[in-house]
């Protein structure tokens, strides 16, 4: 099977940590399963695209040269913040309604990343190396869990949710969407976090969170 296609949207950091994992991913291949063509990004900085040019790929354009194709290629969003990925999804998916043409959210787990029986990963789940999902989790689309965070049993994790490096979500928890879990912080045993809101880094959280709020410290506050 010849390898496919492959924009990454964003070319910062992130995005570049996302070209990474491309790479990991071909690499543990027999044979390569993704090319990537370039990235797009809609205000790509002077180093950015410096440091896109070492890595040998073109920057193509703004997201517009995704949404514009005929025929286009899978797409990963290589953004770190839930509401900037949250928000290019919805735009993504206004371009596809005005011309039936949505490009497909590709899929990453890197070879050092875990998923346990009974777990299921919606498009465009990016997960990073060390990444560990347990059984029976649910992730929706574009969630991207960072290297070395856990996510337990029987937890979900909503639409454009990021889990940080070194975090952990315990058993039984429900993450609505684009929450931010920080930096080794870590939720307690079914509880939950509602949307859009942020657990800072090394926060311990033992109550429920409102959703749009931030969350801080041990106990997280």
């Amino acid at each position: 099977m010849s390898a496919r296609d492959l924009v990454i949207v964003g070319c910062g950091g992130h995005g570049r940590e996302v070209f990474g994992i491309v790479a990991a991913v071909n690499a543990a291949s027999a044979t390569p399963r993704w090319r990537v063509i370039g990235f797009v990004d809609d205000d790509p900085s002077p180093t950015n695209k410096a440091r896109v040019d070492r890595l040998g790929v073109p920057l193509l354009g703004d997201l517009s040269w995704l949404t514009a194709r005929d025929a286009p290629p899978a797409y990963v969003l290589g953004v770190g913040a839930p509401a900037s990925r949250q928000a290019l999804d919805r735009r993504i998916a206004a371009a596809a309604a005005a011309t039936a043409r949505r490009p497909r959210a590709a899929t990453l787990i890197h070879p050092s990343a875990t998923v346990g029986p009974d777990s299921t990963l919606g498009a465009g789940v990016v997960l990073f190396a060390g990444a560990r999902v347990t059984t029976n989790v649910t992730l929706g689309r574009h969630v991207h869990l960072n290297q070395n965070s856990v996510v337990g049993h029987d937890t979900t994790v909503g639409d454009h949710c990021s889990v940080n490096p070194l975090a952990a979500v315990s058993g039984d928890c429900q993450l609505a969407e684009a929450v931010l879990i920080g930096t080794t912080a870590a939720v307690l045993q079914g509880l939950s976090v509602g949307a859009g809101a942020t657990v800072g880094a090394g926060a311990c959280v033992v109550r429920d969170v409102p959703a749009g709020t931030v969350v801080k410290g041990v106990p997280a506050r």
